[in-house]
């Protein structure tokens, strides 16, 4: 059974290899240890309301304690609530369930009484939201052709599969565009006819010029005036800053946003974990946009634990280099996990290298585009995955 790593606070970062044996303090005849071990397949990011079983093992000279001998728990921040906060060593161990009800980093605390002295271990945990569905986020950068395109996938797509939630996001000209193609506002139409979310696509140069804000405002205008609003569900704002510094310039672009329609979405792409604070200027984050090599151990336990903070449908991953359809349920399996909390999806197997600044991974819909549908929706549904 995995162990629920030490840390020296809650909001220190975990060294999440580190062999684990915890020693409390022993008299001078005998070595006392106490260790915290959770379920098999437990993580040390947990799910709020999700009763899990915590066991603390309790020895002496690496033998049992005594059955009947005391264990206390208890938890940083009334992070949630224990079925019962003491509880008697059967075979050295005791067990409680925990349910978590505040969402973030805390520490669990465990404490047995031997021989009259008392002898404690305290670990690190996170606890997440309860996860939505996983949603398709597309970025759909390519022409709608005539005579069959990857718009009209899409909208077989979105009418095919009604209970998942998929997202296109809509880039005509990069976003700078004075008219709407008849092309493309059919192809957004027939998107939303058949029930797709469709996001107008703006870039802003990390919030600073040549791109000033009235540059950006005005993209999103020309969205709502020439898409209108009954295509247009919400903006992707791309190239977002992840610095505090630029905060100001994302707030006024969300509050610009919001007084046209205060329902309307704004997706800010960052492409890492940004400033705390930027989550005040987004309704989602892409807090990953890269290969799928590198999303393997994405894991923002090391950079931002603030986000467990927030619901999974509030982040997201932008996934290209996944060359192969298993390559592709690698990279989903591990967006649904805990730990990558990640929401908002995409996958392709379409390829981009950054050392050199070649390859275009949004230009086409990825060659396993079925399997991708089929295994997004076997995930939200609790089945196996497709065979590839």
């Amino acid at each position: 059974m995995p162990l629920l790593r030490p840390r020296v606070s809650p909001f220190a970062a975990p060294c999440w290899a580190a062999a684990l044996l915890a020693l409390a303090a022993g008299s001078a005849n005998a070595n006392v240890s106490v260790q915290i071990v959770a379920p098999s397949g437990q993580t040390p990011v947990l799910e709020l309301q999700t009763p899990v079983r915590l066991t603390a093992l309790v020895n002496i000279d690496g033998q049992p304690v005594d059955n009947g001998t005391p264990v206390h728990w208890s938890s940083s921040s009334l992070a949630g609530s224990f079925a019962t906060s003491s509880s008697p060593t059967v075979s050295g161990r005791a067990s409680t369930l925990l349910r978590g009800m505040v969402p973030g980093a805390h520490s669990l605390h465990a404490e047995a009484e031997v021989a009259g002295q008392r002898y404690a271990v305290t670990y690190g945990f996170y606890l997440r939201q309860l996860p939505s569905p996983l949603e398709l986020l597309v970025p759909a950068y390519f022409y709608p052709s005539s005579g069959g395109s990857g718009w009209d996938i899409l909208a077989a797509a979105a009418s095919t599969y009604p209970d998942l939630k998929i997202s296109a996001i809509l880039n005509p000209s990069n976003g700078i565009f004075t008219s709407a193609p008849a092309r493309y506002v059919q192809a957004a139409q027939n998107f939303v006819d058949a029930g797709g979310q469709l996001l107008g696509y703006v870039y802003t140069n990390y919030g600073r010029g040549p791109r000033t804000l009235a540059d950006v405002q005005t993209n999103v205008d020309r969205y709502l005036t020439l898409y209108g609003r009954g295509l247009i569900s919400g903006i992707f704002v791309d190239e977002m800053s992840n610095k505090a510094s630029d905060l100001a310039f994302y707030q006024a672009l969300y509050r610009y946003i919001k007084d046209k329609d205060p329902s309307l979405r704004v997706v800010g792409n960052p492409g890492t974990i940004p400033a705390t604070r930027m989550a005040t200027v987004a309704d989602a984050l892409i807090t990953f946009e890269g290969q799928a090599l590198n999303f393997a151990n994405y894991d923002p336990r090391r950079t931002g634990p603030w986000l467990y903070n927030l619901s999974n449908s509030r982040q997201g991953a932008l996934v290209h280099n996944a060359s192969t359809c298993t390559a592709m349920q690698t990279a989903l399996k591990r967006a649904a996990t805990a730990q990558a909390n990640s929401g908002l999806v995409y996958i392709t197997h379409r390829p981009y290298d950054y050392a050199t600044n070649t390859g275009n991974p949004w230009a086409s819909l990825p060659t396993y585009w079925t399997a991708l549908l089929q295994s997004l929706q076997a995930i939200n549904q609790g089945q196996p995955l497709p065979t590839c």
